[in-house]
């Protein structure tokens, strides 16, 4: 059994879904389910069920469950006492990310933190905001980055910047034509939105609580797993999208959706770590580097402009 058997499987586990946890993972489908096969075999047992076109954990996947969690834990906890021994000259800097964060935001921080200390190896754990959430909380992640809310008392959470949601549609969409809409428009339309458990559909549903909507009455014709997924169902129908205008900003540039002029709402954009695990030297100088003033906000996109409403030429 290997640590890299142990961490496919629990990716797997957590998502019960063998191309979401492949995607999390940087590993082909055919890899994760390979992986997950081997380690069946060799021990003779089951750890999945195989339901329709998803996966469920059987009653010894989830007694499994804990003590992988249990090894990966103190695999990391070892793997940080020997980076923090090395200092910054080499070791190992473990981060998770939201899908909105990790495409969008950290990447150009991380290239500025490797050329400032190329002996520290960097792992990037993507998944949606409550996955992120819960791996800083159990330890397998040194440092989250997420966008919304997930709330725990053992985690410290800094807010680094704002994030604004947008409503998007296709040009061909009634919304495209610029004209000012209102919170007593999103109960006649038909939403593409990302999956229950990400930072976009939780804000995005407290904005609507907050507005006096309940979100169990939208029509929601298709949740999906990612900004790109939710873009891309958006283009090619009749739908709107609520996507944070980060993710929406080379769609938009390229005319393949148009922003509605419809206020949504902003979200923060946050770090958190455990409040009781030690943090490396690794970690306290990422942690230095991404809460250095005007570090966050820099990269920040910025705000498309809203559409102009459509002007009727006369005839003739």
């Amino acid at each position: 059994m290997t640590f890299e058997q142990l961490r496919i499987f629990l990716a797997v586990a957590e998502r019960q879904h063998l191309t979401r946890a492949a995607e999390a993972l940087h590993l082909t489908p055919s890899a994760v389910s390979s992986a997950i096969r081997t380690l069946e075999g060799r021990y003779q047992v089951a750890l999945f069920d195989r339901v329709g076109r998803g996966i469920v954990l059987t009653g010894a996947g989830r007694l499994f469950l804990s003590e992988a969690k249990a090894i990966l834990e103190r695999a990391a906890a070892a793997e940080a006492m020997l980076s923090d021994l090395g200092g910054l000259a080499s070791g190992a800097l473990l981060l998770g990310a939201s899908q909105t964060m990790a495409s969008y935001y950290l990447p150009r921080l991380l290239m500025r933190f490797h050329d400032a200390h190329p002996g520290i190896g960097i792992r990037l754990v993507t998944g949606n905001t409550e996955t992120i959430g819960h791996a800083v909380v159990e330890g397998r992640v040194e440092l989250g980055f997420i966008e919304g809310a997930f709330a725990s008392p053992l985690l410290l959470r800094r807010d680094l910047a704002e994030d604004e949601l947008i409503a998007v549609v296709a040009p061909t969409h009634p919304w495209a034509d610029g004209r000012r809409l209102g919170t007593h428009d999103i109960g006649k339309a038909r939403w593409v939105l990302r999956e229950a458990g990400s930072g976009t559909r939780s804000s995005f549903e407290a904005f609507l609580r907050i507005e006096g909507i309940d979100p169990a009455g939208l029509e929601i014709a298709l949740g999906l797993p990612s900004n790109e997924a939710v873009l891309s169902a958006v283009e090619g129908g009749s739908s709107v999208a609520a996507v944070s205008i980060a993710a929406a900003a080379s769609a938009l540039a390229a005319g393949r959706v148009v922003r509605a002029d419809l206020t949504l709402t902003r979200r923060a954009l946050s770090l958190i770590r455990h409040r009781e695990r030690h943090a490396t030297a690794a970690v306290q100088a990422f942690e230095t580097l991404v809460l250095a003033e005007d570090a966050f906000a820099a990269i920040s996109p910025p705000s498309p402009p809203r559409p102009r409403p459509r002007r009727e030429t006369p005839a003739g």
